[in-house]
């Protein structure tokens, strides 16, 4: 999957309200796949450097979610 580095910033910046939707009721904490997103800002959108644990977070949650952005493109907002 080829990652969008401004659909990624975007998410983290402007709709934490959606990553805080999709991990309602799981365990997971919103910070957990903010961390995971900002990860790959920092070490340039390579996925293959994510820990096992990591990896999980990027596919449950960050991956369906930039999958959904691309239907809606972002603004410059």
């Amino acid at each position: 999957m080829d990652i969008n580095r401004k659909a990624l910033t975007h998410l983290i910046t402007k709709r934490v309200d959606r990553i805080e939707k999709v991990v309602e009721g799981t365990g997971y904490l919103p910070r957990t796949v903010i961390g995971v997103a900002t990860f790959l800002l920092d070490n340039e959108l390579d996925v293959d450097l994510l820990t096992a644990k990591q990896q999980v977070t990027f596919e449950k949650f960050l991956k369906p979610l930039l999958e959904s952005s691309k239907k809606f493109p972002v603004g410059d907002d």
